[in-house]
């Protein structure tokens, strides 16, 4: 597998400024009406591959205010994602899908496929979701993030779907993916899992992650699911919020003035040099705006004629207004100038999801990607103490191992990332007291 990132300035030039502007041609859409008053609506929707429903082109993702969702339905949003590990989280959503026209709403849940079960086990499994959601039926259930291909076949999950489709409970099978969530050694990578469930003919929607600054790999996976018409829904879309929620964490750090580690200072001195340059960056290119830059970033990924929805997690309904007006809309010169700015100046502080070509690096066998997941949870999805949950229930080694090395993993990271001050940051915030 190649480490060399791709030349991301010839895309934006050829991509962004080309076929993105240039509209969506070609793509199967139905407008919506705007409506009047201040509530935005959704202006498009697309065909979600194989399974023919008419999905709208930002969707919902996992929001636990049971009045957002409802929002969400009413704006014209007609996707709706959750899975089993999401805490309450199907309960949530049931009780929102009751004030909804249920045969206008496609719903997808999630379940953990990393132990080769028997059928009943997930028959159990999938029964006990669709009581906690209150519903006859799902539109898709998915496999959650397998970690290598050989998942893909497991007998007992398919199995199950079978029944299930058998009884009308279930109409078609997924599979969601967006990176490595190893904890002692490294599996597959996110393109060659999907490659492999787009091969294996039995996965009717995916659920993958793309964004501007993370197109490599995800691209190749695009361009299958549109040769075997897979549905694609779309997340971690909007890599900039990491930026905005740094400085405080510095900040933070330096104000400790006791002993630590010369290998904890260095690369924590890492770390804020690449932050130091950023903000410099930021400074002089006016980029003053995260919502700009993130209203770009979700135009960016629905200029890809290869992808149906966007599915984002709008926690209030201010940011729920924000992102749907964005629909229907298409990136233009000025936005695909930030984003190229924002690449240039910022791109060596984001930590790619589904990447985790610097974990094998590591000796101790510390699962960046996961702990860096788990980082975003807590600064950009506002999910605090299920990510400090999830970071102590992490068996085995954690990012405080990192304050006695020298970086492995930076000088393997490809992008240049600050990948161990990022980790020492992430450990001392999400670690309980």
């Amino acid at each position: 597998m190649s480490k060399t990132p791709l030349g991301r300035r010839q895309f934006f030039k050829t991509s962004a400024l080309g076929a993105l502007g240039a509209g969506l041609a070609g793509r199967t859409a139905a407008a919506a009406q705007d409506v009047p008053g201040d509530s935005p609506r959704i202006k498009e929707y697309r065909t979600l591959g194989r399974t023919g429903f008419k999905v709208s082109d930002i969707s919902c993702g996992f929001i636990m205010d049971e009045g957002v969702i409802r929002a969400a339905y009413d704006s014209g949003m007609n996707y709706f994602d959750t899975a089993e590990e999401y805490p309450g989280h199907h309960r949530v959503l049931g009780r929102a899908v009751k004030h909804m026209d249920r045969k206008k709403v496609f719903i997808t849940t999630k379940l953990d496929a990393s132990n080769p079960e028997p059928k009943e086990a997930f028959l159990k499994r999938a029964r006990k979701a669709l009581e906690e959601l209150q519903l006859e039926y799902v539109d898709c259930l998915m496999m959650h993030c397998p970690e290598k291909a050989e998942t893909l076949k497991c007998e007992g999950f398919h199995a199950a779907m079978t029944e299930l489709k058998a009884e009308g409970r279930l109409r078609h099978v997924g599979v969601s993916q967006h990176g490595t969530f190893w904890f002692r050694d490294p599996e597959e990578t996110m393109d060659k899992i999907l490659l492999a469930a787009a091969e294996d003919g039995r996965f009717d929607v995916f659920l993958m992650a793309y964004n501007f600054l993370k197109r490599d790999n995800a691209e190749r996976v695009l361009e299958a699911c549109r040769a075997k018409k897979i549905g694609v829904a779309l997340m971690k879309t909007t890599p900039v919020a990491i930026y905005y929620t740094l400085k405080s964490r510095i900040e933070a750090l330096e104000k400790d003035k006791k002993e630590v580690n010369p290998l904890y200072a260095d690369g924590i001195k890492r770390y804020r040099e690449k932050f130091e340059a950023a903000q410099d960056f930021i400074r002089a290119h006016g980029l003053k705006n995260p919502e700009e830059i993130r209203d770009a970033a979700v135009r960016f990924v629905l200029g890809n004629p290869d992808a149906h929805t966007a599915c984002l997690q709008t926690q209030t309904y201010e940011a729920l207004n924000a992102v749907v007006r964005l629909s229907g809309t298409k990136l233009s010169l000025a936005d695909s100038s930030r984003l190229e700015a924002y690449r240039e100046g910022c791109a060596e502080l984001y930590c790619r999801h589904a990447c985790g070509l610097c974990e094998p690096s590591c000796p101790h066998g510390v699962p960046v990607n996961t702990i860096m997941r788990y980082n975003q949870y807590f600064t950009a999805q506002r999910r605090e103490k299920e990510a400090m949950s999830l970071y102590a229930a992490i068996p085995g080694v954690k990012a405080d191992l990192c304050a006695s090395c020298p970086g492995h993993c930076e000088r393997a990271c490809p992008y240049n990332v600050p990948v161990q001050g990022m980790l020492l940051a992430a450990n001392d915030m999400l670690s309980m007291p």
